[in-house]
């Protein structure tokens, strides 16, 4: 998942006050306004060789999946933008809900193999469009900071509509993660939500970013991203270091189960074991040998699925006694 965005702008001349700007600028043009399309470097993930084994994992259950009788869902987000999401009936609903958060430039519907398994496992699932994503409305991605009210907002929609028992599991890949873990550090965040399983968070949008502008163009994050930041709180409403993972693992209670790739170079694994140390609940951790970006589901299937499994017989089983 890599950003195309600055090489040919600035070259050695980043520190310079002027391709600073016009970095910043292109920056964000590149990354917070609502994307036309999926932005995926599948080299984020594992080589294509091993994206053709992934492939026979992900494109029959999301065939499946996308052949239900899906329903379309629509609320109001808190700012008054229409926010879209899919939801998939269990076959027989024992009040167990999974909420499942996509990653950036992707749509709740992508997220097809995750709500076949949590189908399986007799959840009736949501598959929500972050703004500026999908069929819902808004001009600028949130990262995190702004979609953990709108997650909050489709948690209270589905107590409103399925009763105040109801139970719910959080799972979010990248920034459908950092968003989750996010949502669980608000302060009116309900106790409904069990668990939360978070595949490949990262701590912050400052942070991310940071990462890939020295990782691909060698340029530091001062004064490229105070100036983008700025930016972003101006056009979008939030700057990149508004919230972070860790503040709000600081406030945890909800259990998390943290996943990531072992070879992610997209968000440094490093990351992983941040929100993990900050985590004040209930938690435990897997990293998953060989896998790169978004990828330990495809990568060791048995091994997540066993561990999720795991982890939900423990904080969200079946039969609430």
């Amino acid at each position: 998942m890599k950003f195309n965005i600055l090489g040919a702008v600035i070259g050695t001349a980043a520190v310079a006050g002027a391709a600073s700007v016009i970095a910043a600028r292109k920056l964000f043009d590149m990354t917070i306004p609502r994307q036309d399309g999926v932005k995926v470097d599948i080299s984020e993930m594992a080589d294509m060789d091993r994206w053709e084994e992934y492939k026979k994992i992900i494109a029959p259950r999301g065939e499946w999946v996308r052949s239900q009788e899906l329903e379309e869902i629509y609320i109001q987000a808190r700012d008054g933008i229409k926010l879209h999401a899919w939801y998939l009936p269990a076959e027989k609903s024992n009040g167990r809900f999974a909420v499942i958060a996509h990653g950036y430039t992707s749509k709740g519907i992508d997220s097809a193999a995750h709500a076949y398994f949590f189908h399986n496992q007799g959840f009736d699932v949501v598959m929500p469009d972050h703004r500026a994503h999908g069929d819902s409305e808004g001009d600028y991605i949130g990262f995190g900071i702004l979609d953990r009210f709108d997650c909050l907002s489709w948690i209270e929609y589905i107590l409103k509509r399925f009763g105040e028992d109801t139970r719910i599991l959080l799972h979010g890949t990248s920034m459908g993660a950092t968003t989750v873990l996010m949502a669980s550090g608000l302060s009116n965040f309900p106790d409904n939500v069990k668990c939360i399983i978070s595949d490949c968070a990262f701590t912050s949008p400052y942070d991310v970013f940071s990462h890939i502008l020295k990782r691909d163009y060698h340029i530091p994050e001062f004064p490229v991203m105070n100036i983008n930041s700025a930016m972003c709180r101006k056009k979008a409403g939030y700057a990149f270091n508004d919230y972070s993972t860790i503040t709000a693992m600081k406030r945890a209670k909800c259990p998390v189960l943290f996943i990531h790739g072992e070879s992610d170079n997209f968000v440094p694994t490093r990351m992983v074991y941040e929100n993990y140390e900050a985590c004040t609940a209930p938690k435990e951790i897997l990293v998953v040998e060989n896998a790169g970006h978004g990828a330990s589901a495809y990568e060791n299937t048995e091994l997540y699925e066993n561990t999720e499994k795991s982890f939900i017989e423990k904080w969200i089983p079946e039969n609430n006694d």
